[in-house]
């Protein structure tokens, strides 16, 4: 046997194409933040539905990254809401519901991270399959005084690209300058914040709303990608869509000691349309490189 080579296994050699399912169907999206512009095209070419997009209720009272509006439950839960929304808003039984999640990092923990997620519901068929991206965030906040400091702040945000948000004083300021998105509006808003800030201080941030911040909008494509990749993954033995790998089991001899490391050896895949699963194998005939064992590199 070899050393691992990181190779996974190709679920496109055993699932079929379930773009027939959602052929010609209506699918709601639920959005004021322009995400349907990013998503679109990639999911109405994949599984030929046509997305319904929706700004017929307001999102911010669900939550806000400004933190005026607090978001109740996870982020999941958040998602669901919004296509349940969006469903009866268009009277359809498809919708797509995106919603991100901002923190550190799960490798360090001192990285600005973003989680994305875009949940995908077909009541017909009582089936959630959920799209996922995540990665480093351009989500920086800083405490400025000063022209210069604010110029290197933008500098450091990736403004004019990536817009802004001002408010006085500290981060949970009621008062908060949104959609600044050039010089002009810059320079404008920090002097009046400034005349209200008690102390002369002003909080600067980027904004986190999809349509002001690329590098968020990069992940919502790629969460859409994987969406796609799950749709078109079919039921071995009901044809449903979003047939999945459920859980990972471990246990990927090492080269060198050989003790089981926590790489993988199979998959179980899982289909939530009539609960058939089955175990697959992975890494078959391959040894983990030493560097994975917890014996050999503790």
């Amino acid at each position: 046997m070899s050393a691992w080579p990181n190779q996974c296994f190709d679920p496109s050699a055993m699932n079929t194409t379930v773009q027939s399912n959602y052929l010609g169907h209506k699918v709601a999206f639920l959005t004021q933040h322009g995400k349907q512009d990013l998503i679109r095209a990639p999911l109405e070419a994949a599984l030929g539905c046509h997305i319904v997009h929706t700004a017929g209720y307001d999102t911010d009272q669900l939550g806000t990254f400004t933190r005026d509006v607090d978001r109740p439950g996870s982020q999941l839960e958040a998602a669901r809401r919004k296509a349940t929304i969006g469903m009866a808003l268009t009277q359809t039984r498809l919708a797509i519901a995106s919603e991100g999640a901002f923190g550190l990092d799960p490798h360090m923990g001192f990285m600005a991270w973003d989680t994305e997620i875009l949940l995908w519901v077909d009541q017909e068929r009582g089936l959630e399959v959920t799209g996922l991206s995540h990665g480093p965030a351009q989500s920086l906040h800083r405490a400025v005084q000063t022209l210069q400091e604010l110029k290197q702040f933008a500098t450091d945000a990736l403004f004019p690209e990536h817009h802004l948000v001002l408010r006085p004083d500290h981060p949970d300021h009621p008062k908060i300058y949104k959609n600044i998105e050039d010089k002009k509006s810059l320079l404008k808003a920090f002097n009046l914040v400034q005349k209200q800030s008690a102390t002369g201080v002003v909080l600067v941030e980027n904004d986190l709303r999809a349509f002001s911040n690329p590098t968020r909008q990069q992940l919502i494509r790629q969460a859409a990608q994987d969406l796609i990749q799950k749709l078109l993954s079919a039921c071995p033995k009901c044809t449903a869509p979003g047939y999945w790998k459920k859980q990972e089991i471990q246990g990927l001899l090492c080269q060198s000691c050989q003790r089981k490391t926590r790489l993988p050896v199979a998959e179980v895949w899982h289909c939530q349309a009539c609960a058939y699963q089955e175990q697959l194998e992975i890494n078959s005939g391959q040894w983990a490189n030493p560097r994975h064992c917890d014996n050999c590199n503790p």
